[in-house]
């Protein structure tokens, strides 16, 4: 494998890693949001 095969490479997983990440904030931004929601329910909103 020469150099810039090997750079291209770890571009990609470096991309795939960023996108793994925020696929994973979204998923903990959809769970909190939920969450809120539930104590909003039961404790009513703020006043």
């Amino acid at each position: 494998m020469d150099v810039q095969t090997a750079l291209m490479a770890a571009n990609a997983l470096v991309w795939l890693g960023v996108a793994g990440y925020i696929v994973f904030l979204a998923g903990r931004q959809r769970l909190l949001s939920q969450r809120i929601d539930r104590l909003e329910h039961l404790h009513g909103p703020e006043k």
